[in-house]
């Protein structure tokens, strides 16, 4: 690595995931990965968790040549939304991950994850006939003591050579998964966006909007709701995603740049097979390759 490099010129991935929520490896693994495909600033944001950021182990890396100095590496979190259509996801990155109120409502996020898998279980053996073993069933719950489960954890039951419903992830979303969550979504126990932003701020992080495509609103009302969120104290915007065509990339950034928003953007890595379409760093067909951010900038100089 060249030193001269400077930080905000550095291939940039501010949105990955491990096994501590619904991503495939462990938080270790994705740091090492990570800097071998040249990312130089990255952030974990696990769903509703920080035991990834927490579980780094740095002196296997130290070992194998990579030190803390050689990948920048910013806490973050994403944080689940309720609402009514579509999917919100809070991003917030620069936060304290000992803050005492995020993680104390992070234990009460892992009962609603799972509460929310159950859910889906129970209707897609209602639907289309489903079951799995008292086994695989049990590991869900205890997983759902140590990391946030999903919908991508019953994905993979289906693809189990044990039952055999689903080919790959896609397929188990599109024929169960996604009318399943429509079905249940309704009795899902979240938390609404002033709280997901509230949160994060008293971490001392700035709190993002994620993947602004996922609201799956029309632009008039996008804007309405993009207000409302600033007005709760929304401080950046994801233009960057792996979902975002270029076009969609243009328009966040001319609305990033219109309501004073920091910019960020990051790949939205899962692992092969949960997201198999997805690379680190690159995102989707290499529609991303991020060296500088006005969020990443704002973070360097409020240290």
């Amino acid at each position: 690595m060249k030193k001269n490099i400077k930080k905000n010129k550095r291939k940039m991935d501010l949105h990955t995931h491990t096994d501590h929520s619904d991503g495939e490896l462990t938080p270790t693994q994705l740091v090492e990965i990570a800097y071998c495909s040249g990312i130089r600033t990255l952030s974990i944001t696990d769903h509703d968790n920080l035991g990834g950021i927490k579980n780094i182990d740095w002196g296997y890396l130290l070992i194998n040549g990579i030190s803390k100095e050689m990948v920048e590496l910013i806490p973050g979190i994403e944080l689940s939304a309720k609402v009514p259509v579509g999917q919100m996801h809070i991003l917030g990155y620069g936060i304290d991950i000992e803050n005492k109120e995020l993680n104390d409502k992070i234990k009460t996020l892992r009962n609603n994850s799972l509460y929310g898998v159950l859910s889906i279980l129970v209707q897609i053996r209602k639907d289309y006939g489903i079951t799995f073993s008292n086994e695989d069933i049990e590991k869900l719950v205890n997983d759902s003591l140590v990391k946030n489960i999903g919908r991508p954890d019953v994905g993979k039951l289906c693809m189990d050579e044990k039952y055999k419903y689903a080919k790959n992830m896609k397929e188990a979303f599109d024929k169960y998964l996604i009318d399943a969550y429509n079905k249940t979504r309704a009795n899902y126990k979240g938390i609404p966006p002033e709280e997901c932003i509230k949160l994060i701020r008293t971490a001392g992080g700035i709190p993002v909007l994620a993947h602004p495509k996922s609201l799956d609103l029309s632009e008039k009302d996008f804007l309405i709701k993009l207000k409302e969120l600033i007005s709760y104290g929304l401080g950046g915007i994801e233009v960057y995603h792996s979902t975002h065509s270029p076009e969609d990339m243009e328009y966040f950034k001319t609305i990033a740049n219109k309501y004073d928003l920091l910019i960020s953007g990051g790949s939205d890595y899962h692992g092969p097979k949960v997201k198999p379409d997805i690379e680190l760093g690159t995102g989707r067909n290499n529609n991303l390759n991020i060296k500088q951010l006005s969020l990443v900038d704002e973070l360097h100089r409020r240290k």
